[in-house]
């Protein structure tokens, strides 16, 4: 069926705007309709840069204009604050979107193409969540006009997700079974191209490894102490040497988080923050062994105690051929993203402000691609909503070609026209994606039956440790 229905969609002839159904000619209306306001809230959510679990004021907005537009809302789930529901309709299918909100820390930006700071040393959206949650948000919003007005039957779910970036609140909520019974799930993400993504994501573990020693005086009588420092160095050392043994396709990297206070005390208590990453979750169980090896090794040899604890963890993105196919076939209706002389002119400095190669923004639409092996570096919170529902993610052009991400020039493209052309494009996708999704049970089902395939007999189990999410302290 999945093969059947795949071929089927590649001979479907792309539709020109002019042509659309109704359905998808409302859900087009309503996101022109709510433009204004989907910006405003994108660029309050830009302005608030909240970082992990912290997105109290960004949660708000997105909820708030949700409960006004006539959502159900439950606010405060898998035990996040700033993790709520948005849900309209009933029945089935149940079809989710997904929307993030969560800054970076350290990357504050005047939406300028030149460094400047709103404010020194604070947040700033580096990888356009500000975007993110209200496109999402404007595509649910289209689905729902449809189910009032009778086109359209079933639930649609818009899910407000925290902290992706640092902790992952999707893993909490899927942990929670709260997208167990969606019959398809969507998202998009921020990018330099525009296209239905068909690649993986890495899969990630988070560890931290701390040692635990004895103090004494530096220079008068450090034989009685036992250095939770060499312990770290000597760890560190035997990872990377190990670096050597790893496939080409895993990435290891830390910080030290603690190595002692000053120089004349033997430091009792030190930590390392370490990530380790690959295409395939079973290599990252492998590495994340023989972490916890070489930390028992470096504090046998320095006579310390040791713990390893689990933060967090992600699962590679499980790709869905079929449901990216149907985005693709939206995505040439929609067609490319045009810019004005005035947004090429400001990509243009983007780039020569860092050091890139003044060759503009991309907005065509790319190509339907192969779905590599082995996936770019990178993770997310999305691949274990992927091993829950069968899911559909979306790549839209908000910066320059070669932009760094995670830095001040995706936070200056999101708070301006470049990325708020991005935001309402995005809107659209998902919103002609979903009325495919709630029209066609033949799509529903080769997605499954493809999701089914690929997962196997695999369980998924969250990557997470026992109790709570992480919420900061007040």
């Amino acid at each position: 069926m999945k093969y059947v229905c795949l071929f089927l969609l590649s001979c479907i002839p792309a539709l020109s705007l002019a042509q659309l159904p109704p359905p998808k000619e409302k859900a087009i209306g309503s996101i022109e309709k709510h433009k204004d306001k989907l910006i405003e809230l994108s660029d309050q959510i830009w302005a608030f840069a909240e970082t992990a679990l912290r997105e109290k004021k960004s949660a708000a907005v997105l909820a708030d204009y949700a409960e006004d537009q006539g959502f159900r809302l439950q606010r405060g789930v898998a035990g996040m604050p700033t993790a709520f529901i948005a849900e309209y309709g009933s029945g089935k299918p149940i079809i989710g979107v997904l929307g993030e909100f969560d800054a970076l820390p350290g990357i504050s930006q005047k939406a300028l193409p030149v460094k400047e700071p709103l404010e020194e040393g604070a947040a700033g959206h580096g990888c356009g969540h500000n975007l993110f949650g209200a496109g999402s948000l404007g595509a649910a919003i289209a689905i729902k006009e449809l189910m009032q007005s009778g086109q359209l039957q079933g639930t649609v779910r818009f899910y407000g997700t925290p902290a992706e970036e640092a902790v992952g609140g999707k893993i909490y909520m899927a942990r929670e079974g709260l997208f167990s019974d969606l019959d398809a799930c969507l998202d998009w993400h921020p990018d330099a191209q525009t296209k239905a993504n068909t690649q993986s994501s890495q899969a990630l573990i988070d560890l931290s490894v701390e040692f635990f020693g004895k103090a004494a005086h530096a220079a008068y009588d450090p034989w009685n102490g036992r250095s939770a420092l060499d312990a770290v160095e000597s760890f560190l050392s035997g990872v990377n040497l190990y670096r050597e043994h790893i496939r080409p396709t895993s990435r290891i990297h830390y910080v030290i988080q603690d190595g002692g206070d000053v120089p004349n005390v033997i430091p009792e208590h030190s930590k390392v923050w370490i990530w380790a990453r690959d295409s395939k979750r079973s290599v990252v169980d492998e590495l994340q062994q023989r972490i916890r090896k070489i930390a028992a090794g470096a504090a046998l040899m320095n006579e310390v105690d040791y713990q390893v604890s689990l933060n967090s963890g992600d699962h590679e993105l499980l790709v869905n051929r079929t449901g990216a196919l149907a985005l693709h076939k939206n995505l040439e209706v929609l067609g490319p993203i045009t810019y004005t002389e005035e947004e090429m002119q400001f990509a243009l400095r983007i780039q020569v402000a860092t050091g890139k190669d003044p060759v503009g923004i991309d907005g065509s639409l790319h190509p339907f691609e192969d779905t590599r092996e082995h996936p770019e570096g990178g993770s997310t919170d999305v691949g274990d909503v992927s091993w829950v529902v069968p899911q559909i993610s979306l790549l839209v052009t908000t910066a320059p070609t070669g932009t760094p991400w995670h830095s001040w020039p995706v936070v200056a493209c999101g708070g301006m026209s470049i990325g708020h052309k991005g935001l309402i494009y995005a809107a659209k996708a998902l919103a002609l994606t979903m009325v495919d999704l709630f029209e066609s049970k033949e799509l529903r089902v080769a997605m499954r039956e493809e999701f089914n395939k690929k997962k196997g007999d695999y369980i998924y189990k969250a990557l997470l440790p026992e109790g709570p999410p992480p919420v900061p302290e007040e």
